[in-house]
């Protein structure tokens, strides 16, 4: 059995102003074949499940593609996708016959000229390969799912966690499942509801920990193949955006349309009551200052996880107010304040502008007086199995807070990233970092409390005020009631 291997991925932000190119891909990951290292990205996980796979059966032979990713930003330039698809395409044409395409997708790629990025990809890899190939992806849940891509497909398996710790369990399970269907031993169908709804699921919380716990019974009693929750990315202005639910069984189409429609329902019924307590700036940083043990800050909606650039400082704009002490920020990107501090060089005190600089309502840039604590070039940070590049960094001092500054955009996965800058975020009293969710498995368990901080900008947070211009139809909280 030959399989191709090859991940390209990266998640839009339409409303982004930090628009992607292929420079964006080299400098967060670009992998050629034959050069993917040990360690699998959260995309291109299915390639290193392939591999292990073929290490426990010699009659399998894995040709490894190209696997790209680029940090979520905005719309992607169009010759940039096309040379990434091209490539990866010709690969699979010099590698044809195979038997099996296992991809690494995120699903939320958006280009100029291109809302289904997905789709128009995965459609010419099955003109490539023909019906009888057995094409398998695994996408991001903060996706879109297309009618397109459900149709040139025949496995497709999201992630479970909303953060996605799960990325390699479920790149196995779409090697396994996609091996049995390429020898018959299972003959998967795709069944997909449209919740008609977009909402933010994290399932480190209730209700959504007791759903993917229910999902995943399911799936144990056979109920079906593969169970994903899309949870959809709503900053993504396409006509597919919204949570569906997609449901894999065993040539059992009418049951996998009934379980995906109750499923799909009772997702439907936990709209607007998913998220955890979100404050406000002055109210976050009232319980911060009473509150003992080290606190950790998330500053929601400046995640570059969610494309945005991660350079807002109106949080701490508001600590510096406050005089507030022990605080350290991971991280701020702005690569020309990085470059100032290598060019000054470790221990120099130095007049520095930073932060500020993407978008209006990123907030004010700040200026100051700046002791260069520490220099590091291509730090890394951990997340589950994966390791996340942070670019060259600087940490720097002033007023009793440190701010480690990157010029890798990247959202604060785990305490890793502080202590790659020679920090140890246990003897700090707050840390403010930049992440929805996807931070809480490595924070929880120093902090003594985590404070969610709804600052209101810049990620377009609200449906209702979001200006859409694609979506093709009524989606809750925009229409209150999207199933009549």
């Amino acid at each position: 059995m030959r399989i191709f291997t090859a991940s390209l991925a990266t998640e839009t932000n339409t409303f982004s102003p930090m628009y992607t190119d292929l420079v964006s891909f080299y400098q967060s990951f670009y992998a050629p074949p034959g050069q993917h290292p040990v360690t699998p990205t959260l995309c291109s996980a299915p390639l290193v499940a392939c591999r292990e796979y073929a290490q426990q059966h010699s009659a399998v032979e894995v040709i490894e593609g190209t696997c790209a990713w680029a940090e979520p930003g905005g719309l992607l330039n169009r010759l940039s996708y096309e040379h990434l698809r091209d490539e990866i395409l010709m690969q699979l044409e010099a590698a044809m016959p195979v038997q099996l395409v296992v991809l690494g997708l995120h699903g939320a790629m958006v280009a100029q000229g291109y809302d289904d990025c997905e789709g128009d990809f995965l459609s010419r890899i099955r003109a490539i390969v023909g019906p009888q190939a057995v094409i398998g992806a695994t996408l991001d849940p903060h996706s879109h799912l297309t009618d397109l891509r459900l149709a040139s497909a025949d496995l497709l398996i999201a992630f479970k966690e909303f953060p996605h710790l799960d990325f390699m369990a479920r790149a196995r399970e779409l090697v396994y499942l996609a091996v049995a269907a390429a020898r018959g031993d299972i003959k998967p169908v795709m069944s997909c509801f449209d919740c008609r709804m977009i909402d933010v699921l994290p399932t480190s919380h209730e209700p959504m920990k007791s759903f993917i716990e229910k999902i995943c019974q399911l799936e144990q009693d056979h109920q079906a193949l593969s169970i994903s929750v899309i949870h959809g990315f709503m900053a993504g202005d396409v006509p597919d955006m919204g949570s569906k639910l997609l449901v894999i069984t065993n040539n059992d189409a009418k049951q996998g349309e009934a379980l995906a429609r109750q499923l799909g329902l009772e997702l439907f019924s936990y709209r607007g009551q998913t998220l955890p307590q979100f404050y406000d700036i002055a109210t976050a940083l009232d319980q911060a200052e009473q509150l003992q043990g080290t606190l950790v800050l998330a500053d929601v909606w400046d995640n570059p996880g969610g494309g945005v650039a991660g350079d807002g400082t109106l949080i701490l704009h508001q600590m510096i107010k406050r005089q507030l002490q022990q605080v350290a920020v991971g991280t701020i990107w702005d690569p020309m304040a990085v470059k100032l501090c290598f060019a000054a060089g470790e221990g120099a005190e130095i007049e520095l502008r930073f932060g500020g600089k993407s978008c209006a309502t990123a907030g004010a840039p700040i200026d100051k007086t700046v002791r260069v604590l520490r220099l590091k070039a291509d730090a890394q940070q951990e997340f589950a199995d994966s390791l996340v590049p942070m670019g060259d960094c600087a940490l720097i001092s002033f007023d009793g807070i440190e701010v480690i500054l990157n010029s890798n955009r990247c959202q604060s996965f785990d305490p890793s990233l502080f202590r790659a800058l020679g920090i140890e975020p246990s003897h700090y009293k707050l840390l403010l970092i930049k992440s929805t969710n996807h931070f809480y498995q490595g924070f929880a368990p120093l902090a003594s409390h985590i404070i969610y901080v709804d600052a209101g900008a810049p990620y377009p947070s609200d449906p209702t005020r979001n200006v859409y211009k694609k979506l093709s139809r009524p989606v809750w909280p925009i229409v209150a009631s999207p199933f009549d």
